[in-house]
């Protein structure tokens, strides 16, 4: 028992040595010409950094010629950085004639963006479809236009440069800016390329992390006329705003009418009202000696002539329309 005991002691320590002294690992970096001590591969384990990760990369970074050290790549990887993606961003770069230090990809890499993604791009300039936009011609006319931008990756600028939407956001402003600056949408339709050298001129890949190398315009339609619609709202806005006035001018002029007929009822209301004074003042005159019984009498007969005229004057004016139906009959 106690030899079975040893020996699963010794075996639970051997492995615990292969764990922390890599000797396979360490072989393989010898006949490789990397130069890694075994010392260096344990002390990897302790700072809990996988060696076949730093030693692979190291060989991969030597045999392509470049000259790295085991200390830049556990840095890079303590800081949380990809180390197999560096390596070969640097390899490709290299390889592109392309400047490229290690800080610089471990900077880009740190930064958040694939840094081998952007050798590549640098390579192999990237084709970005604008979505539609939608412009109006000074004629009224709306074009709506999509763009084909072709770019590739500013590998100096990729730290702190801007994305791909400042791309797309300033290509759409200066195709705006195009099409509105035309006279006419014919002007745009027939020399569309004019849009692409009004946008090239204003340098949009400043500050970005790209380079702008060619923009194409890839579709153009017609769309509405908007400045006809804007005349038709105009249009209606302003019989509204007639409508609105003529009804106010109605509702003054009714009130105006209404103002005058209570002026005209109140007018008759004193009228009736003097006249009802008249036989007040009459007795009145009776008992200061004012007026006589003959002075009564002649106002009286000269009230019933009147009476008498406006009557005849009435039953003349029935006998006339009475006979003019008369006539119509026959």
């Amino acid at each position: 028992m106690d030899i079975l005991i040893y020996l699963g002691l010794g075996l639970v320590l051997f492995f615990v040595f292969l764990y922390f002294v890599p000797v396979n690992l360490w072989i393989t970096a010898i006949f490789s010409g990397v130069n890694v001590g075994l010392f260096q591969l344990v002390f990897m384990r302790v700072r809990r950094v996988p060696p076949r990760i730093i030693v692979e990369s190291l060989i991969n970074s030597t045999k392509a010629g470049l000259h790295l050290t085991t200390a830049d790549l556990e840095t890079h990887y303590l800081a949380g950085g990809h180390v197999p993606s560096v390596i070969k961003a640097l390899i490709s770069a290299d390889k592109a004639n392309i400047e490229l230090s290690f800080k610089q990809a471990a900077a880009i890499d740190l930064a958040g963006r694939d840094v081998f993604e952007a050798v590549q791009t640098s390579v192999n300039p990237q084709v970005i479809n604008t979505p539609v936009v939608a412009a109006v011609a000074q004629d009224g006319i709306q074009l709506k236009a999509q763009a084909r931008v072709t770019v590739r990756a500013n590998i100096a600028q990729l730290v702190g440069g801007a994305g791909e939407e400042t791309i797309l956001a300033r290509v759409g402003e200066g195709i705006v800016t195009s099409i509105g600056s035309a006279r006419s949408h014919k002007d745009v339709l027939e020399n569309p390329d004019s849009i692409s050298k009004l946008v090239l001129e204003k340098g949009l890949d400043s500050g970005t992390a790209f380079e702008i190398l060619s923009i194409d315009i890839a579709d153009i339609d017609v769309g509405e006329n908007i400045g006809a619609k804007l005349q038709i709202d105009q249009a209606n806005a302003d019989l509204k705003v007639a409508e609105a006035k003529a009804e106010e001018r109605r509702a003054m002029a009714v009130a105006v009418e209404q103002e005058m007929k209570a002026k005209s009822q109140a007018a008759r209301a004193k009228v009736i009202e003097a006249e009802s004074e008249i036989p007040m003042a009459i007795a009145e005159a009776f008992k200061l000696g004012k007026l006589g019984i003959m002075d009564y009498y002649k106002l009286e007969n000269i009230k019933a002539d009147t009476d008498m005229r406006e009557s005849i004057a009435g039953t003349d004016d029935v006998h006339q329309a009475s006979g003019k139906r008369d006539d119509d009959d026959d």
